[in-house]
């Protein structure tokens, strides 16, 4: 899968980078800068879940700084345990293996109670079971075509939210062949643990980047962080930029994983037709939380360009669109630089 279509323009830092600049300015009107200890920055990047993923955060001590980093780690590779479909000992492949998961730990639990609310308030526009309709269109690529119709209503058979059943730590399918995908969500929960611990551990300055992003504070240089929303068409090419002002950013995109060359079938289902919307090619949405935002681009990719921003806006959540032709818009609410 492609990486995220985001980039943020804090590229660059140094292991562990004195920043005086960002001290200064949190300095109270009184107090004399001396008083301020420079902010130390330190970053780390590693693959996990599937993407590419990068810390970046400041401390005024640099070993405090460096342990903030590695809980970060340990908890980016517990809810990987949990939630990749890549390795075949996590919590989730053995739910899809057997239809059935007691004991289920905590992070999944959470991840799958929020992705069933979110589909019954959009009427099963996002729905985690999916899963067999990836399988169905990616068993096709390898043999160089496209699932028949056949194919495809074979699969959307298999998939309902409503089918999910959750009872204590307990979760099963209610019919065989169900399996969950938490692709479209798992990124943006992980963005938030990362950065509730964070904030448990002093950090106020920090960007985490977990396939999908999560700010805190500001960055080593003046002003926001500030993220570049990218042509899903363009190489490289920005659309807008966006000022995070704390909150969280998530995009999806049709370049992101294809299954034919036109974009028309890709890794975003419909699950109420077993094929990807028509409407748009990418979707970034802005929310208070990670996992709202990486949940809502699915729902408002459903919606299409028209009925994208009251949409969002009917979810409480800024929203920029872009059509299969190229055009975009953005919710007015939504900090454009």
């Amino acid at each position: 899968m492609k990486r995220r279509a985001f980039f943020h323009f804090s590229l660059g830092l140094g292991a562990s980078l004195a920043v005086g600049q960002v001290a200064a300015a949190a300095a109270g009107p009184s107090e004399p800068l001396s008083a301020q200890p420079p902010l130390c920055w330190t970053s780390r990047t590693l693959n996990a879940m599937g993407t590419s993923m990068r810390l970046q955060l400041a401390h005024t001590d640099a070993a405090h700084a460096e342990r903030a980093l590695q809980a970060t780690m340990a908890d980016i590779r517990s809810v990987e345990d949990q939630m990749s479909l890549f390795r075949p000992d996590s919590a989730l492949c053995e739910l899809n293996r057997s239809g059935i998961l007691k004991h289920a730990p905590a992070d999944l639990l959470a991840v799958l109670q929020t992705a069933q609310q979110v589909a019954e308030r959009s009427q099963g526009a996002f729905d985690v079971t999916v899963q067999p309709l990836w399988l169905a269109f990616e068993a096709a690529r390898l043999q160089g075509r496209l699932p028949t119709a056949t194919e495809v209503a074979s699969a959307r058979r298999q998939v309902g939210w409503r089918g999910l059943h959750i009872a204590g730590d307990t979760v099963r399918f209610k019919q065989p062949g169900m399996a969950i995908t938490l692709n479209g969500i798992a990124q943006g929960y992980a963005a938030d643990k990362l950065r509730t611990r964070l904030q448990s551990m002093g950090i106020q300055h920090a960007l985490v980047d977990a396939g999908e992003y999560a700010a805190l504070g500001t960055p080593p240089h003046a002003g926001d962080w500030t993220l570049g929303v990218a042509s899903p068409r363009g190489a490289h090419a920005l659309l807008a930029s966006v000022a995070m002002q704390g909150r969280c950013l998530a995009t999806s995109a049709d370049d992101q994983c294809c299954f034919s060359a036109d974009f028309v079938n890709h890794h975003i289902f419909n699950p109420h037709t077993g094929y990807s919307p028509t409407a748009l090619s990418s979707v970034s949405v802005m929310a208070d939380t990670a996992v709202q935002a990486d949940a809502l681009t699915k729902v408002i990719f459903m919606a299409g360009y028209v009925q994208a921003l009251p949409l969002a806006r009917a979810w409480g959540v800024e929203a920029l669109v872009v059509d299969k032709q190229g055009r975009w818009q953005a919710s007015a609410g939504l900090p454009l630089q």
